[in-house]
């Protein structure tokens, strides 16, 4: 359900901030889309451990001009509006999950997956979306998230991909791999040779669970990136990492998304 919504118009990229209902509140997000009328397919990008920020409304924009609705939702919602977060002031700390344990405690998978269902509804009433399938991808924690929702709502979840996504196979009853059996989505996992969250153990793992539940999947470690490659304001963004990351991106989203 949306209560609220606002456009805003920047330097070479517009978009929405609108307000979706859950069951836990109303979520803060963004909204881009391609330029011109007509109808395209939907993703939800689940963002990074730090949060709404610059670097995130960039990369929207770039997979909105690809030919998407983007999706951007504040996965952060429950704790109340927070400035963005600066990624040197938070690496400068010397504890990142201390700095950031206020916002992590806020979610996790399963409220992520549960999320989803509002996410799916509002992109339901939209009429610039085309088509009921929708592509997901998420950014370190949003990796999960990315991967729960395929899981958690396979009759919608066309392709899901996770890039630097940690604790994707673990002990834990909120681990992705558990739902592979659920997923129906095409799923792409990428991940950094230098990374503690997602060692080579757990991407066998991983492997091993989508594969044996059937999945049509690719999972890939990228030699020489480490954990948040991705994201250009980070101190070890990788910009050769990074665009081989768009274009499996714009590859499993055009294969799957119609």
């Amino acid at each position: 359900m949306i209560v609220a919504n606002t456009k805003w118009e920047a330097t070479a990229m517009s978009f929405e901030q609108v307000s979706i209902r859950t069951p836990d509140g109303d979520c803060r997000s963004y909204v881009f889309a391609p330029p011109g009328s007509g109808r395209h397919p939907a993703v939800i990008f689940y963002m990074d451990g730090l949060g709404i920020r610059p670097t995130i409304f960039d990369m929207g924009q770039r997979l909105a001009d690809y030919g998407y609705v983007v999706l951007v939702p504040d996965m952060f919602y429950r704790v109340g509006p927070y400035e963005p977060l600066d990624p040197k002031e938070v690496f400068a700390s010397g504890d990142v999950r201390a700095a950031l344990a206020h916002l992590f405690s806020s979610t996790d998978n399963l409220r992520a997956g549960e999320d989803t269902e509002a996410f799916l509804a509002y992109l339901d009433i939209r009429d610039d979306v085309a088509g009921t399938k929708v592509g997901t991808t998420g950014y370190c924690m949003g990796g999960g998230m990315s991967l729960t929702a395929a899981g958690t709502h396979p009759d919608r979840i066309a392709a899901a991909a996770s890039f630097h996504g940690g604790n994707l196979a673990t002990d834990s009853e909120m681990s992705p791999h558990l739902l592979a059996p659920s997923m129906a989505a095409r799923v792409y996992v990428a991940g950094a040779d230098q990374d503690s969250s997602y060692p080579p153990e757990m991407a066998d793992r991983l492997d091993q669970a989508l594969s044996d539940a059937g999945v049509d999947h690719r999972c890939e470690i990228y030699p020489g990136a480490m954990h948040g490659w991705t994201m250009a304001d980070f101190p070890i963004y990788d910009q050769a990492a990074a665009e081989r990351h768009w274009q499996e991106l714009a590859a499993l989203f055009a294969d799957t998304l119609t």
